[in-house]
């Protein structure tokens, strides 16, 4: 019975992919320099909420690639001119000095896998709005598709894909337009 085993262990050492041995070690320059592109990201996964909410809306563009795309369902925006215009025209351009106090993001979960100069990364999200009385309600989550670049040596998003999860993208526009209906 043990000469069995042995053997099926055996069999399965050598039929094992040639992409299963582990990766060359990397110098400590190379780790440091991976924990310092995944915290970059991270911080434009945060910065890209905190921009929206503070209606910084070139602000928000700027984290995007020259190249950069948006998408959500059928629709697509590409360019920074183009992001900020949805923008706009979804908000309105805000008075200075504006505060918002109606609604903010919240990303958590990020994924992040950095390849050099390009990265991707999922991340999930929820925006809450006020609600009844003032009290916080959450109105939306979904999911962040992303690939990232470094573009003159900054991180950049190249491809962002919004996924609604809750309500459904259709669901969801037919609250903003009854929102902005009123």
């Amino acid at each position: 019975m043990a000469w069995r085993w042995g053997c099926a262990v055996g069999a399965l050492v050598l039929a094992a992919p040639a992409a299963a041995q582990p990766a060359p070690a990397q110098t400590l320059e190379q780790r440091v320099q991976q924990l310092e592109d995944v915290a970059a990201i991270q911080r434009i996964l945060v910065d890209y909420a905190a921009r929206i909410d503070a209606r910084d809306f070139a602000g928000y563009a700027a984290l995007f690639a020259r190249e950069g795309t948006w998408q959500n369902g059928t629709t697509v925006r590409r360019g920074r001119q183009e992001i900020e215009a949805m923008l706009v025209g979804l908000f309105g351009r805000p008075e200075a000095g504006h505060v918002n106090r109606d609604d903010y993001h919240l990303v958590s979960n990020p994924q992040v896998d950095v390849q050099g100069d390009r990265a991707t990364a999922r991340s999930r999200h929820l925006l809450v709005m006020r609600g009844e009385n003032g009290q916080p309600q959450p109105m939306l989550a979904g999911l962040y598709e992303d690939e990232f670049i470094r573009e003159n040596g900054e991180w950049k998003i190249l491809r962002r894909v919004d996924n609604p999860v809750m309500p459904t993208a259709e669901e969801w526009l037919k609250i903003i337009a009854e929102r902005n209906a009123r």
